[in-house]
């Protein structure tokens, strides 16, 4: 398993579907099916949802990495 980060590419709307799927190795879809379906069950989904999106990091971009280039 991953660290959960939402990743930079695949993301829909904050990422966070994506970023869970690739934390527990399930398809980004499939993540997405199980967040819809749930959110027609009652309780607090688009809260969490929305608490994910604030508190899961960013994924680091390869650029991000790399040292710092400045324009002379």
């Amino acid at each position: 398993m991953s660290a959960m980060t939402r990743p930079r590419d695949g993301r829909m709307i904050g990422g966070v579907c994506a970023g869970l799927a690739r934390r527990f190795g399930i398809k980004t879809r499939t993540m997405r099916i199980i967040f819809v379906l749930s959110c027609l069950l009652p309780g607090p989904q688009f809260l969490i949802y929305l608490a994910l999106w604030l508190l899961m990091p960013n994924e680091k971009s390869s650029s991000a990495t790399g040292s710092a280039r400045t324009a002379w």
